[in-house]
């Protein structure tokens, strides 16, 4: 698979949050965006290939992080940070990033992966810059992200 056109997406992402953002940098919008690039990115790019494989390894790995994510805001009653509510545990946003960056880097590489998994810290810091979320909600959020792509590529 050639890793040019996820590159290019990953590379712009980057450069449109930094360029946009820099004069008032708005750490909830850039949560939003990077998490939403990574998953867009680790489904599109298979479909966009002919991957089916691929389109469906990436869909149950995030559907999958995501399930365990809303679930345990389910279950576990934290108050976020802004006080807006009490599903701030553990991180949704960090672990679709942390799973979708994992799928990326699985799919097309090193580099790819230097560039998702930058994203996906940055999403994390972007949760907590924003009050959303407390770091034991961001770590919480990491290792269920990674985790799920690792199980998934044993048992899938």
């Amino acid at each position: 698979m050639t890793i040019l056109y996820p590159a290019l997406l990953l590379i712009t992402l980057w450069v449109c949050i930094f360029v946009h953002y820099s004069s008032s940098f708005n750490w909830q919008m850039v949560s939003d965006v990077g998490v939403y690039g990574l998953v867009a990115t680790a489904v599109a790019f298979p479909v966009l290939q002919g991957e089916w494989s691929d389109f469906k390894f990436a869909g149950y790995i995030i559907a999958i992080a995501s399930g365990i994510g809303l679930l345990g805001k389910m279950l576990i009653d934290a108050k976020r940070p802004d006080k807006s509510g009490n599903d701030s545990f553990p991180s949704n946003h960090t672990a679709n990033a942390f799973a979708a960056s994992t799928v990326l880097a699985m799919s097309y590489g090193w580099i790819i992966g230097l560039l998702s998994y930058g994203m996906a810290m940055l999403v994390g810091l972007g949760r907590v810059k924003a009050l959303k979320h407390h770091w034991r909600d961001v770590i919480v959020g990491l290792c269920v992200g990674l985790s799920t792509a690792v199980f998934a590529v044993a048992w899938l």
